[in-house]
């Protein structure tokens, strides 16, 4: 009780300092897990399962939110619009890790899981990082919402494939898995479409207590059973939220913002209790480099994706931006290749300091990326 006290404590003064400084507090949450978890300077101990729980109740909530900002019509719009984007993102984002493995030696398998690691931005930083900069509402907002759904549908596909390679599981049985989680997605989409409004007043209710409960507790199962179908407990929050639209919608983001910010900051803080710092010098180079291109990988990405939506300079700027942070998904695809033993257990080490990097780098990106542009626009405009 007095370490998760002290915790949820320091995670407020740390929240006060990014807010004086006009900036997301998750860099600090993360660099908060470093220093006291394995390794660090006061290691804490006692509060691990609930910490690994609340963590993912937070990567819930921040898609459940996110879902809930838009309908099921604008998410297919966007997903046509956008498909190209999605393909690009694969070609370039994908290409680096799965290089990098291949140059380290650690075989196909290696470069298939790197791959991943480099592809997949994070929702959960994109989401809160995008609220807390109050972007919900822009322009460019949609664009990078697709590119998001289209990378976690991706993965969808990707992570049936990497888990029965690692398995060595054969062609039909990596085939089941995809169709599967491939049938899932389908099914929820066309319930959100054509039903959602039922599903609106399921949960609903004039009582706050009541529609708390029943709100999360419909978040909770939906991700849990798209956990079990092989699809991301993140797709099922926010394929449900998408499903809740008009005012249930609107109450459901009042209550549920509180709940979101409280458990989101544990799962940036467990991220960085899980990381021992004693493992990133070694890979630290690398994963510079590696952070670098990736960064101006998706940046690319998200100013093609945004500039075919006829978005300005400024809002290309800002989609490329907000794309860079990677987080959640990466460590899980790093962590499945070296459960199996079928990959070098360097391959964490990189990963985890490329994730962290990343990680903080991502939202400083999308904070400063508009003074900086505005600063260049000047420039530019003095010397013509």
């Amino acid at each position: 009780m007095i370490q998760l006290g002290a915790v949820f404590f320091g995670l407020g003064l740390l929240g006060r300092v990014a807010w004086k400084f006009g900036i997301s507090p998750i860099p600090l949450y993360l660099l908060g897990g470093l220093a006291f978890g394995s390794g660090g300077l006061i290691p804490l101990h006692g509060i691990e399962e609930f910490a690994h729980l609340a963590s993912e109740i937070g990567v819930v909530l921040l898609l459940l939110l996110l879902g809930l900002e838009y309908s099921a019509s604008e998410l297919t719009t966007g997903l046509k619009k956008s498909w190209m984007a999605g393909v690009l993102d694969i070609v370039l984002n994908a290409a680096p890790g799965a290089v990098v493995a291949l140059l380290l030696g650690w075989g196909p398998v290696g470069a298939l899981a790197m791959a991943g690691v480099t592809y997949i931005s994070s929702s959960g930083i994109i989401a809160k990082v995008l609220g807390d900069l109050g972007r919900l509402g822009n322009r460019e907002t949609p664009v990078i919402l697709s590119v998001l759904v289209f990378e976690d549908l991706a993965m969808a596909v990707y992570l049936p494939v990497l888990t029965a390679v690692l398995a060595g599981v054969s062609l039909l049985g990596g085939l089941t898995s995809v169709g599967i989680s491939l049938l899932a997605i389908t099914v929820v989409l066309v319930v959100a479409l054509k039903y959602g409004r039922f599903i609106s007043a399921i949960v609903d209710s004039p009582d706050h207590e009541v529609f708390l409960l029943k709100l999360l507790g419909s978040a909770l199962l939906v991700a849990g059973i798209a956990s079990q179908l092989q699809v991301s407990a993140a797709v099922g929050a926010f394929l449900l939220g998408i499903a809740i639209s008009g005012s249930t919608a609107e109450n459901a983001t009042r209550l549920l913002e509180p709940l979101r910010d409280l458990f989101a900051a544990m799962f940036f803080v467990v991220f960085g209790l899980n990381t021992d710092p004693r493992s990133i010098p070694p890979v630290l180079g690398i994963a510079v480099t590696l952070a670098v291109v990736t960064a101006l990988t998706k940046i690319a990405t998200g100013w093609w994706a945004a500039r075919r939506q006829g978005i300005g300079k400024m809002g290309r700027a800002r989609t490329g931006a907000a794309l860079v942070a990677r987080g959640e998904f990466s460590i899980v695809i790093a962590g499945l290749a070296v459960a199996s033993g079928h990959v070098s257990p360097d391959l964490a080490a990189l990963a985890t300091a490329y994730v962290l990097l990343m990680a903080i780098i991502g939202p400083i990106a999308a904070r400063y990326v508009e003074p900086v542009g505005e600063f260049f626009a000047r420039k530019r405009v003095a010397t013509s």
